[in-house]
């Protein structure tokens, strides 16, 4: 299911963008976006086939198809032990989008957010597209205690919101179960709504497991917002399809509204929906084999990239990308970046601060989620070259 049979190359140079296939120069091998080179499972495409097959392609509720808003409510309770509410939960065109809804419901010009660095761009951008100012809290890559105690200090009068990125894209690092308490019970304590990015959560490798932070306790449920999407783990990128949980009606009002959802502006389309619905409800087994892949290419790429002169790697815990230190090498993460580009035909994503913040600097970040000849192939040519340095 998830070996270079299934990789069709011709499909993925014509459909996929975003820094991969169809983007990057003839022969060049991306390990960049955050996408799995391989199909979805074909429920997802049956399901799509039969309900366009009516020819009838109307509007949606605002709030979401029924069985889009039972179907992730079922997950949230039977998977990450949340007493989630249907009528809590609305669809957003991409987690991204959540992300900026969470903060446009949340902040007004010139209040504070608490963000990760490093941590996806999106935080940020979200923030400040909204007039807020985005104050950074360093989890460097391999960091095994988070100290709680500095991030409190960066809480003052003007802070409203701690952007929660669990599983945490670029580093993989997953938060425990002691870690989130503390994160929560900071929150209470200033009244801060916390914002949790769970978009990564399936992607987690033993021995570690996943926690929710709203299903720590009630009280910080009631303050947390869950946002999350589909296409990390089922491969729905094109579809633009997450989903927003809220934790009691106030909050899900003010989420809805500033969604645009209502004016019709804005909105989850319904296909999406159909797919999502469909992968939460009968493709568990086709995510089980996913992972199982993922684990295997983690330690491949892991092992690959520590044999590499001038680089070292931590095992991510979760998520598909590998965050590689190459200070070692004698240049800098842009360096590295045109350097495999032009030479060993390999693209990365840099440790630039636009991307990732200022602590991803010094580094590179691989995606592999991708077939075991493919990986092997693009990590043989980037040793090669940085190995000659």
């Amino acid at each position: 299911m998830f070996d270079s049979r299934s990789v069709n190359l011709e499909i993925l140079k014509q459909r996929a963008y975003n820094l991969r296939w169809a983007t990057v120069p003839q022969g060049v091998i991306p390990l960049t976006a955050a996408d799995p080179d391989f199909p979805s499972a074909p429920e997802i495409a049956e399901s799509i086939t039969r309900f366009v097959k009516d020819r009838y392609l109307c509007y949606g509720p605002p709030d979401g198809l029924p069985d889009f808003k039972e179907s992730v409510a079922t997950f949230f309770q039977n998977k990450r032990n949340i007493p989630a509410k249907p009528a809590y939960i609305f669809p957003v065109d991409s987690a991204a989008f959540g992300i900026y809804v969470v903060c446009q419901a949340f902040l007004s010009p010139n209040d504070e957010a608490i963000i990760f660095d490093p941590v996806d761009f999106l935080f940020r951008y979200s923030v400040e597209s909204v007039g807020g100012k985005a104050v950074s809290f360093a989890i460097p890559a391999g960091t095994e205690k988070v100290d709680f105690e500095a991030l409190e200090k960066l809480v003052t009068p003007k802070t409203r919101l701690i952007c929660l990125c669990n599983p945490l894209n670029p580093t993989g690092k997953v938060f425990t179960k002691a870690e989130l308490l503390q994160l929560g019970n900071i929150a209470c304590k200033h009244n801060l709504t916390i914002l949790s990015d769970e978009i990564w959560s399936d992607i987690i490798y033993a021995p570690h497991t996943y926690t929710s932070i709203a299903s720590l306790d009630e009280a910080i449920r009631e303050r947390t917002v869950t946002v999350t999407g589909y296409s990390k783990s089922y491969g729905l990128a094109g579809l633009r399809i997450g989903s927003v949980m809220a934790s009691n009606q106030e909050t899900f009002d003010k989420l809805i509204k500033v969604s645009l959802h209502q004016s019709t502006v804005h909105g989850a389309n319904v296909l999406g929906q159909i797919a999502a619905t469909t992968a939460l409800n009968e493709c568990d087994y086709w995510l089980k084999a996913f992972v199982a892949h993922l684990n295997e290419m983690q330690q491949l790429c892991v092992t690959e990239l520590n044999s590499m002169k001038g680089v070292s790697c931590i095992a991510p815990e979760g998520c598909y990308v590998a965050f590689a230190n190459i200070v070692g090498t004698g240049k800098s993460s842009k360096e590295v970046h045109e350097l495999l580009l032009n030479e060993a035909k390999v693209a990365v994503v840099p440790g630039l601060k636009e991307w990732f913040g200022a602590g991803a600097d010094g580094y590179i970040r691989l995606s592999f989620a991708t077939s075991n000849e493919i990986l092997t192939q693009a990590l043989s040519q980037i040793k090669t070259v940085i190995n000659t340095l």
